[in-house]
């Protein structure tokens, strides 16, 4: 599923979001009350590129015409990529193994008209480098509490990292992360962090610190959602 975020993915009663768009929409497909489990929330002003969603239906609808029927009545801002059955005990959330995002800041000067609403203008020289060794220090399992924000209903902040990536190209600085779960807002404070080392204000080999610290006063700033992407949820084949 592909979503250039409205208010977010949860439900909420009369604001536009995308579980409660696309419950209407199948449910008026399939004459059906159809409740959607999305793999994860996301804020608003964030995007997915590869968000997963299940739910379940008694229909007729050829599944191989879901995604079709789908998105000739839903929002242009939500495009279903694929559709696919899956056995019944499926559950995208509790099932996920691996989620990968991305957070694309530009540092350009004037920022960009165009892309504006899906990147952060950050108008500073960034040292790639410096970022990219401050990255490999998230790789593993960590408590990452010093990197959440106030308001995780999560009840350990314990998470594995497996990849951590940052790459620039064309005044563009891309950083990438997945790992097996993350924490209310973890990849904004992430990437917030790596920007402070590319400024200077943080070394790299601190980043071990500050995750040992457990206190969020010790990481960087929360970077705003616009540049933020779910990129792919992973399962057990």
């Amino acid at each position: 599923m592909m979503v250039k975020n409205l208010i977010g993915w949860q439900k909420q009663p009369n604001k536009l979001n995308i579980q409660g768009n696309l419950e209407k929409v199948i449910s008026d497909l399939t004459k059906e009350e159809i409740e959607i489990i999305g793999s994860g929330r996301t804020d608003a002003g964030v995007h997915a590129l590869g968000q997963v969603a299940n739910f379940k239906t008694n229909s007729n609808i050829p599944i191989e015409k879901f995604a079709i029927a789908i998105n000739s009545r839903i929002k242009q801002s939500i495009r279903i990529k694929k559709a696919e059955e899956v056995d019944e005990r499926f559950h995208s959330r509790y099932n996920c193994k691996r989620k990968t995002y991305r957070y694309i800041i530009n540092t350009s000067e004037t920022g960009s008209a165009i892309y504006r609403n899906l990147e952060y203008n950050i108008k500073m020289k960034l040292d790639a480098e410096k970022m990219k060794e401050a990255a490999k220090y998230f790789i593993g399992e960590h408590d990452f509490s010093a990197f959440k924000s106030s308001g995780t209903s999560s009840k350990s902040s314990v998470r594995i990292i497996y990849e951590a990536k940052v790459e620039e190209s064309d005044e563009r600085i891309i950083i990438e992360l997945t790992g097996n779960g993350f924490l209310y807002n973890m990849v904004r404070i992430i990437s917030g962090t790596l920007v402070e080392v590319g400024l200077g204000k943080i070394k790299p080999d601190e980043i071990t610190k500050i995750i040992e610290s457990k206190n969020r006063q010790n990481a960087g700033k929360t970077l705003p959602p616009c540049g933020l992407y779910l990129v792919s949820v992973e399962y057990e084949k």
